[in-house]
């Protein structure tokens, strides 16, 4: 099953429920490279590349089926993110949705999956 890391709204159990029809459960885990940048009245959230290791994002790793994956495409993409995959400070493999406006990684750009 595909793992998505959320450091914002996905991690709220009303979205989830409106977005999956479930409560999703996840693990703590950390984005590496980014700095996570809020909204000025604090409710929206996105992550900017700095490539820096020291450079982190707290968030939530959730394993997903693909169907809800395709869900939280649709949810994210409306805002004007995109999915890109990422390796979290654990090690694991995951999904997360970058501002596509933001900066992020050109070889992540071009090998982008979704």
């Amino acid at each position: 099953m595909p793992l998505i890391f959320a450091y914002g709204s996905l991690q709220q159990a009303q979205i989830q429920l409106v977005t999956f029809g479930r409560r999703l459960r996840g693990a703590d885990d950390m984005l590496v490279g980014y700095d996570i940048v809020r909204s000025a009245d604090g409710r929206h959230a996105t992550v900017t590349f700095t490539g820096r290791s020291d450079s982190r994002v707290p968030g939530t790793a959730f394993e997903v089926t693909d169907a809800e994956l395709t869900a939280a495409d649709a949810y994210e993409r409306r805002d004007g993110y995109e999915r890109i995959s990422t390796v979290l400070a654990s090690g694991t493999e995951a999904w997360v949705y970058v501002d596509k406006r933001a900066t992020t990684p050109p070889s992540w750009r071009e090998t982008r999956r979704a």
